[in-house]
């Protein structure tokens, strides 16, 4: 895939950029540990201040695990437009090729379209600020999604926790 073929605000990541960011990724939260079961959970260490969401409330019925989709993928953009109006972020997808995404650019588009979503449909999936203080990371088998750092904690960990059940604070269980 070309760079042109991509929509407006994604731009892939070149190969040593690539490597520089999941080096910064494994320094952040440890090695990735991808597994399909419950002993093999969470996939990372949750760093303080973390809150982690359980994606499997309310998606009984294709339509629901759409909406849910869309409004957290809609709801992360707000948030990180709202805590960095300038924000170019990392999205590394397990196994696939990272992006650099201008929010601004993608939030804007007419082609909204996501390469990568933020709301976990099938891969390991990370948004983050350069410097990982500020992001998400989604679990496509546990179906939960990690939402990190003080600003987007407060953000969007405060929305998104008036409609999905926390899982984990700061890495640790909550029920």
């Amino acid at each position: 895939m070309s760079s042109t073929t991509v929509p407006p605000g994604w731009s892939f990541l070149g190969r040593s950029e690539e490597a520089e960011q999941w080096s910064r990724f494994t320094d952040k939260f440890g090695e990735l540990r991808p597994g399909l079961t419950s002993a093999e959970w969470p996939a990372i260490v949750e760093p303080t201040p973390s809150v982690t969401f359980d994606l499997n409330a309310g998606t009984a019925t294709a339509a629901q695990l759409t909406a849910r989709l869309d409004a957290v993928n809609a709801e992360a953009i707000r948030c990180f437009l709202d805590i960095d109006e300038a924000a170019e972020l990392v999205v590394l997808d397990w196994q696939h090729s990272g992006y650099r995404l201008d929010v601004a650019a993608h939030a804007t588009a007419v082609d909204g379209t996501w390469l990568v979503p933020v709301y976990p449909d099938g891969d390991y999936y990370t948004f983050a600020l350069p410097d990982f203080s500020e992001g998400t990371f989604g679990h496509p088998w546990e179906r939960t999604l990690c939402v990190f750092g003080p600003r987007l904690v407060d953000t969007l960990g405060a929305t998104l926790s008036s409609w999905l059940p926390r899982l984990r604070v700061d890495g640790r269980q909550q029920r």
